[in-house]
């Protein structure tokens, strides 16, 4: 004789743990080598933005990139920054042991809300972070209308 069990949709949900079944998943399917890429991409830029008066003042971090491995660009309200991640050539006598640091190119676009003054705007690279001074453009004179 079987014993009938009543069917609990959540009783399977209890045990699901997202990390361990992954894992199994890249074991059973050796995609290890493909998740190693993965971690080794170069990190999303992350900025800050703030606003005074006339002005926004943007902060991304960018470490361990050269000034010369960056670029901004500015049409619009829009900002596009394009950061390059390198790496050090390891030479020919020496063999690469062990590499955490990201390689590659990441980029990070957006709008703000007011058109920019593209030729009055300035970029410092300082530490690690680059700083963009941004100066909203003047969309021209207040003028009143005269109502008819």
């Amino acid at each position: 004789m079987t014993t009938l069990t009543r069917w609990n949709p959540f009783r399977t949900m209890g045990r699901f743990d997202p990390a361990s079944d992954l894992e199994e998943m890249l074991r059973v399917f050796s995609l290890r080598p493909l998740m190693k890429e993965l971690d080794n991409a170069a990190p999303e830029l992350r900025i800050d933005v703030q606003e005074d008066g006339n002005t926004y003042r943007v902060k991304v971090d960018v470490p361990g990139v050269s000034k010369d491995d960056i670029q901004v660009f500015l049409e619009g309200n829009q900002v596009r920054i394009e950061a390059e991640f390198k790496r050090e050539d390891t030479g020919e006598n020496r063999q690469q042991v062990y590499a955490e640091r990201c390689v590659g190119k990441s980029f990070r676009a957006f709008g703000l809300p007011h058109e920019i003054d593209a030729d009055k705007s300035e970029a410092h690279h300082d530490g690690g972070v680059l700083t963009l001074t941004l100066p909203k453009k003047n969309s021209g004179q207040q003028k009143r209308l005269a109502i008819n």
